[in-house]
Formats: structure tokens, sequence, C-alpha cells
């Protein structure tokens, strides 16, 4: 495995693959690799026959007060792992190669990242849809894969590849989890081990909600309320607990059939975010 920190010599590697035939995949991170980013290697392979990861910790998608100079970089391990998944180069640019100090253009999907997560992360999602285009922009890999943890960020990445004509084919692939439930994230090494035992009850609600839709309950406003009193008397501090539509993350009514439950709450210090999706 090949790791390159330059966008030019990046560009160089990849060139010669496509002029040999070979097809592109991409799984962007921010490192800390788990299981779940393994998934996503996993999947790449099987469609290409060349894996590009990237690992950049983007800055530009952290608020005031977030963990981005905390955020766990684990760049030897992340290496290790990357190297016995299979993937073929590891993209690892600082700061000053992916962004210019006189850049002044910011990729904004208008709507879908004011909801939800959007709403108690102003401008984060300005951050993600900037970096994931310059990443596309500088890989132009045929597929890309994410995961569905953070499926607002997926649609939202969705919508800017459908608008802005971007020829990548992107690939979700499902969450895993850990024995308990808890979706695995980078960010669950900031919980102690009582909350992260704890921390399952985020998708045990998530569940709880679905079987009430499935079961006919048409008050989509009482079965969120229900999960959000739950989840406080479990010691979470929820922002937001929402039934909505798959497609483009709306308030869903019981005419809706395709669903997602978004749910996004603190524990601790440690902000969780999870999902669940459905058809009826």
């Amino acid at each position: 495995m090949q790791t390159v920190t330059a966008i030019a010599e990046l560009r160089t590697i990849i060139g010669a693959w496509r002029r040999a035939g070979d097809r592109i995949a991409f799984v962007p991170t921010m490192g800390n690799l788990h299981a779940g980013h393994i998934r996503l290697v996993d999947a790449a392979r099987r469609r290409a026959e060349r894996v590009v990861v990237s690992i950049f910790v983007n800055p530009t998608q952290f608020g005031v007060g977030e963990d981005f100079e905390t955020y766990p970089r684990t760049e030897a391990e992340d290496r290790e792992k990357l190297l016995a998944a299979g993937a073929d180069l590891l993209f690892l640019p600082r700061v000053s190669e992916m962004y210019d100090p006189a850049a002044k253009t910011v990729v904004s999907v208008a709507g879908l990242s004011d909801l939800h997560c959007g709403a108690f992360r102003p401008g984060h999602f300005n951050g993600v849809a900037t970096v994931v285009a310059k990443l596309f922009n500088i890989v132009q890999p045929d597929t890309a894969f994410f995961g569905l943890k953070d499926y607002q960020q997926f649609v939202i990445i969705r919508t800017m590849v459908r608008d802005l004509n971007i020829p990548v084919e992107l690939v979700p692939v499902e969450t895993v989890r850990e024995a308990n439930g808890l979706a695995m994230s980078s960010r669950n090494g900031y919980l102690s081990a009582a909350e992260k035992a704890n921390a399952a009850k985020l998708y045990q609600a998530l569940c709880a909600a679905r079987d009430a839709v499935l079961s006919g309950v048409a008050a989509y406003a009482d079965i969120e309320g229900q999960a959000l009193a739950f989840l406080s008397e479990a010691g979470f501090r929820p922002d937001y607990f929402s039934i909505c539509r798959s497609l483009d993350l709306a308030a869903a009514t019981p005419e809706d059939r395709d669903l997602v439950i978004l749910a996004g709450a603190r524990l601790g210090k440690t902000r969780l975010i999870d999902n669940i999706g459905f058809s009826k």
C-alpha cells in the first residue's frame, strides 16, 4: 500500500492506473478506523481493481468548541488496518494541501444542511460537502463508499453529486454495530465503560419507534416524544429524534412508505448519532 500526502503525486499514480484500465474505488474517512471503516474498504475491493482511502480530519466541519483538536488521530494503527484490508493507496494530506488560505468557495446543499444535525451544528454540512467535493475532484473515483450511520450526510452528498453532475457512483454501506447495538463510531472512544453500555439505549429507542410505526401507530409526534423522554430518563441530552421520509429527510406522514428515523443525543461529553431505515 502506498501512502501519499500530495495531490499531484496522487493524481500521477491514479492516472497510471486509469491508463491500465483499472476502476477506482474511494473511501473517504477521518481516520481512527474501526470495523465499520474496514467494511467500506471490503465493499470497495469487490467493486474495483484499485481502492483509495483518505484520512483527513477536516477542520471546516467542526464548529467552535467542538473536538477538532482532540479528535482521535491514530495514523500508524490505521495504516496497518488498511494494509491488512487490501487498500492500494492511503491519501493523507495536510490541511495546507487541502485548503488554500485564500480559498473563498464553499459547497452548500440548501435546506437539507439545516435539518436535524445541521440545526445543532451550524455550518457542519457545508464543511462536509465542500471537502467531499474537493476529494471527489482530486481522486476522481468511479465509485465512493459511505457508511449509513450518518444518513443525513449520505443524503446531502447524494444530492450534491446529482446537482453538480459529479460522475461518481455512491455506494451506501449498512452501519456496523457493537454486540449491544451501539453504532460503531470513532467518537465512541470518548465514552466511559458505563456510558458505552448505556449508549446502546439510543439504538433501542430507534428500534422501539420503528416497531411502533410498523404496528400502525399514526401519531408520529407522540412516538418521537416518548423516545425523547426515554432517552432523557436514561441520562442522555437528546438534540432530536425525528421520523422522516428517507428520500429527503422531511417529516414523515402516515402515507409515506420509505422512512428513516434519525436521532442525535449527548451522553456525558460525547455526542452520538444513529438512525434506522425501513419500509412500511
